[in-house]
């Protein structure tokens, strides 16, 4: 099992079709374009109407599966990472895998936010080269339009709905996920926080209170200066890893949060930033969904070729964080 590796096959991405515009936004809560644009590089976003989050998983997921040429019969394991499940129970990654026939496969779900999509490659390859996996579905979806308070300014500009999925399979060659660097620093968990049960005794014989406090909270500046460390040592650890350096790295797929992260990361290690993929102007912050919608995009236009390096990063809630070395 030892020269088994985890190679990525296919992508795939579903995305709601309403835009919600900064110009909209305007409408809506005392903000501008200018503002938006000049602190977040954020332009629209997309917003699920009608649409629960496993109908997003599993666009994404029929897309990851028809590029990669599998059958959902194939598939081992399905892995969904998100933030906004629509049940408790069944899990999205159930939903899908019965919505999918894929009979074979075990599903769960995992919650760490935006360092979601890079959680489950980590866990794909660690199922993959244990021999308990040959085919994995990653998919991460959000409709994070459901905890958003669109009269709180500082969260309601950043974040959009989405899902985006890819394909993993064991393989014997050189390509696929080399390195992974997974963290979490949940002293800081109270920074970026949304309640999901009521804190009450629910034996005290009083009505059920409807939990109030389901609106996403961030504490901007905590989360930032978090990010300016933790995106680094992820970074450096799964590049020492590899022994490679930053110059030898084609692409850097990072979590669009925030196009200063980007330029901050672009500025720490003195990087063309042409090798930083963006869409957050098209697409806002998409939480786990962000680096796997980057690869899709990257993937179809062809700017993934084979024999390249690239860096995967995520962070955020949590909190959380992650990078990973992979060979295309």
């Amino acid at each position: 099992m030892s020269n088994i590796g985890t190679r990525l096959i296919g992508t795939g991405s579903y995305m709601p079709d309403m835009k919600l515009t900064n110009e909209m936004l305007e409408g809506m809560v005392d903000t501008n374009d200018e503002w938006i644009v000049k602190r977040t590089g954020i332009r629209e976003r997309r917003v699920a109407q009608n649409t629960a989050t496993w109908e997003l998983a599993l666009g994404a997921g029929e897309r990851a599966l028809a590029d990669a040429g599998l059958s959902a019969a194939e598939l081992d394991l399905i892995l969904v990472g998100t933030a906004t499940p629509d049940f408790f129970t069944p899990s999205v990654s159930c939903m899908v895998q019965g919505k999918l026939g894929a009979s074979r496969a075990m599903a769960f779900d995992l919650s760490a936010a935006c360092s979601g999509f890079v959680y489950c490659v980590d866990v794909a390859d660690s199922f993959i080269r244990a021999g308990k996996a040959k085919n994995v579905l990653v998919i991460c979806a959000e409709t994070l339009s459901r905890i958003i308070d669109y009269t709180d300014r500082a969260t309601c500009v950043l974040f959009g709905d989405g899902a985006a999925a890819a394909v993993f399979q064991a393989s014997e060659s050189e390509e696929g996920v080399l390195t992974t660097y997974m963290r979490a620093n949940g002293t800081l968990g109270e920074c970026l926080k949304a309640q999901c049960l009521p804190d009450e005794d629910p034996l005290d014989g009083s009505p059920r209170a409807v939990c109030e406090q389901r609106f996403l909270h961030m504490a901007g500046n905590e989360v930032f200066r978090f990010t300016a460390a933790a995106v680094p040592e992820a970074i450096d650890a799964v590049l020492h890893q590899g022994q490679m350096t930053a110059e030898q790295i084609d692409w850097f797929v990072l979590h669009q949060a925030n196009v200063r992260i980007l330029q901050m990361i672009t500025s720490r290690y003195g990087l063309d930033p042409e090798k930083v993929y963006v869409n957050i102007d098209r697409y806002g912050n998409t939480s786990g969904v962000s680096v796997a919608l980057c690869l899709d995009e990257m993937r179809k236009s062809g700017k993934l070729k084979a024999g390249q390096h690239i860096v995967i990063c995520g962070f955020g809630g949590g909190l959380t964080y992650g990078a990973a070395l992979i060979r295309i």
